[in-house]
Order: structure tokens, then C-alpha cells, then sequence
């Protein structure tokens, strides 16, 4: 859970919060997200997702697509001394990262966002969240 703001330095380097260190492991995987940000997943999790993408019907060309796009871009991050991790620019690329960048916790992973995109997001997400909520069926909350 939480956000938090951070830079990341002309050579790809950005911290990861503490908080965050401590669940991910020594070790995680970093790849393209949905909405133009990254995940980042503890090794059992990127496992598990794994497990589960093998259940997927490859005979779909949607499937195929997501699957390529995921693993494609998929790279495993270690943290520095500093509590860094070095991200690739094919990433940095995506996320349309520059310099500004705000890591979130969202349940089971992490999600690395450009400033300007996860402001635009949670903008429009705050607009509807109301609206969002009432058409979630079974919440459980």
C-alpha cells in the first residue's frame, strides 16, 4: 500500500521505498503493466501469474498478443546497496518515464508510474471512482 515519489537518474536508477523492499524480496520481476505503468512482482507472485498465464488459451490471437507483450518485456531487478534497481530503457520507454516517478503498492505488486501519467490517471479515476464502485458486484467489503 501507499505512494510514493521518487526521481529516477539519467543511468535508469530509481529507488524503491523501503516499505516496498521488504515484500518484493532481494530479487523481483519488473514488466509492462496496463494503462502505461510498470509492475513489479515478488518472485512467488510472477510465478504464480506464470502458472496461471499456462491456462490460457494460446490458440487466440488476444491471448498470444498479451502474453508476448508481458513476457517480452519482463526483467528481473535487483536492489543496490543505495536500495535502487537499474530499469531497462525499453521500460522507461513504455511508462514514458522522464524523470518524475511515483511507485504505488497495489495489493499483490508494485506499480511504477510516470509523474504526469499517474496524475492524469488518478484524476480521471477519482472523476468515476463512485461510479466505479457501484458497478463492482460483490465487493466484500
Amino acid at each position: 500500500m501507499g505512494e510514493f515519489h521518487h526521481n529516477i537518474d539519467p543511468k535508469g536508477r530509481l529507488i524503491i521505498p523501503a516499505k516496498f523492499r521488504e515484500e518484493l524480496g532481494e530479487r523481483f520481476i519488473v514488466t509492462r503493466g496496463l494503462d502505461r505503468c510498470l509492475f513489479v512482482y515478488p518472485a512467488a507472485e510472477w510465478s504464480a501469474l506464470e502458472a496461471k498465464i499456462k491456462t490460457l488459451p494460446m490458440t487466440k490471437s488476444d491471448v498470444r498478443a498479451f502474453v508476448r507483450t508481458l513476457f517480452s518485456g519482463a526483467t528481473e531487478c535487483e536492489v543496490d546497496k543505495q536500495g535502487r534497481i537499474n530499469l531497462p530503457n525499453n521500460l522507461i520507454e513504455y511508462a514514458r518515464i522522464e524523470k518524475d516517478v511515483v511507485v504505488i503498492g497495489v495489493s499483490t505488486r508494485a506499480e511504477i508510474w510516470s509523474k504526469a501519467e499517474w496524475e492524469n490517471y488518478s484524476v480521471a479515476a477519482a472523476d468515476s471512482f463512485d461510479e466505479i464502485a457501484e458497478h463492482i458486484v460483490d465487493l466484500g467489503l
